[in-house]
């Protein structure tokens, strides 16, 4: 099997991803992985020049044609300026690499935030591979949440876009986190519009994550905090669409042992399982191959908190494997998007530990796809919400469950 894996075409997308996951299960000499790795892949750095902080202020500014991450790095240095102002416009790798930006310890305690529409993304043709799948993505994520952040470190405003599975690095020497943290496959390869990472429980606002592909999993987002659980990762306000994975966590992934808190955000027409479970063949078990995965993914020993979020059109809405977790005034509404290889039905909650699932509108193809949920504590087949064009209910019923647009203070 180690063999034909090597003989595949260099660009194949699931390529690089299965390498890692041989190497880390022991199957493929970590020399031999290296071999495969792109030349100056271990050098990947950014450089430029922001607008750099004005002490009168209080903020470093960035605009069009400046460098986010120099911002940060003269923030972190800086004793009493900690607010980094990115002004409107596009935002885009000036080389490959692992992220467009990164924040590690010395970063904690920063606001980054958007004035105007700024949108950051994965994507630069005009340094990318035309004949890579992943065409145009140059870096592996958007934006990279790494070891030492707290929730005092807060990103507020952004469009996240353009990941497209483009993987570069291996082993535990990364540009962008520490040689000491322990790196997995799922470090490299998942998260396109997001990572977070180890000791990582950052505050996301506002935030959009659109438009993201990557494989394995996590296409929009992935949480792993290697069972180093101290806190969560906080979501607010944020919309996740049409992202898309091969496997699980079509928006949002929580890898094993792992927390994330989710209030007030929707999720609309985000896509799992567009290819097989390579992954879980790896490793001795394919996950929920019958009915597939959800634009949310909790795996086992991890735990999420869901409150008054929207769940519609997507491929499934939200499958948990873990205990704890809670859905709270939330709505789950004909997540029956086609599109990824699953045989079965198409469901709105595939849960195992159930009991924190209350005032909830849950209504699809399936309901309840293990029969778990209380139905006293929530309403199944409740009328039709009315979604206006912002995914806003109308309906009267719906008046205090669900997401509702937050309008941006800049």
């Amino acid at each position: 099997m180690v063999a034909l894996i090597l003989r595949m075409k260099p660009h194949s997308p699931n390529r690089r991803t299965v390498l890692q996951l041989l190497a880390a299960l022991g199957a493929l000499p970590v020399d031999a992985l290296a071999r495969q790795q792109p030349r100056g892949a271990a050098a990947d750095r950014f450089s430029g020049r922001p607008d750099s902080g004005s002490r009168t202020t209080g903020s470093h500014h960035v605009h069009p044609g400046g460098y986010i991450q120099d911002a940060l790095e003269a923030a972190a240095t800086d004793p009493d300026n900690k607010r980094v102002i990115v002004h409107a416009g596009t935002y885009r790798p000036k080389a490959k690499g692992q992220a467009l930006i990164w924040f590690n310890s010395r970063h904690d305690g920063i606001t980054l935030e958007a004035e105007g529409d700024v949108t950051l993304t994965a994507a630069n043709p005009d340094i990318a591979d035309r004949k890579a799948p992943s065409y145009p993505a140059v870096v592996n994520h958007v934006v990279y949440f790494g070891d030492g952040i707290s929730r005092r470190t807060v990103m507020r405003g952004f469009r996240i876009t353009g990941a497209n599975n483009f993987t570069t690095g291996s082993g535990d020497r990364s540009p962008i986190e520490s040689d000491e943290v322990r790196k997995t496959p799922f470090f490299f390869a998942d998260g396109g519009g997001i990572k977070v990472y180890a000791r990582s429980y950052p505050t996301i606002e506002q935030v959009e994550v659109v438009d993201n592909y990557t494989s394995p999993c996590g296409g929009g987002v992935s949480v792993e905090h290697l069972d180093q659980v101290q806190n969560s990762v906080l979501f607010r306000d944020c919309v996740f669409r049409n992202n898309r994975t091969q496997i699980t966590g079509s928006a949002v992934d929580v890898l094993h042992g792992s927390r994330a808190a989710l209030e007030n955000c929707l999720f609309t027409g985000n896509i799992a399982n567009l290819g097989v479970d390579y992954v879980g063949m790896l490793s001795g078990g394919e996950y929920h191959t019958q009915n597939g995965s959800g634009a949310l993914t909790v795996f086992a020993r991890s735990r999420v908190s869901v409150t008054r979020c929207t769940f519609t059109g997507n491929w499934n809405g939200v499958d948990d494997d873990g205990t704890g977790s809670t859905y709270v005034d939330s709505i789950f509404w004909k997540n029956t998007l086609a599109g990824g290889i699953s045989e079965g039905g198409r469901y709105e909650i595939d849960i195992i530990d159930s009991s924190g699932v209350r005032g909830s509108f849950i209504h699809g193809d399936i309901n309840d796809l293990r029969r778990t949920i209380d139905a006293k504590a929530n309403r199944f087949d409740p009328p039709d919400p009315r979604f206006d064009a912002a995914f806003v209910p109308q309906a009267a019923e719906y008046a205090k469950v669900g997401y509702r647009p937050v309008r941006r203070s800049s």
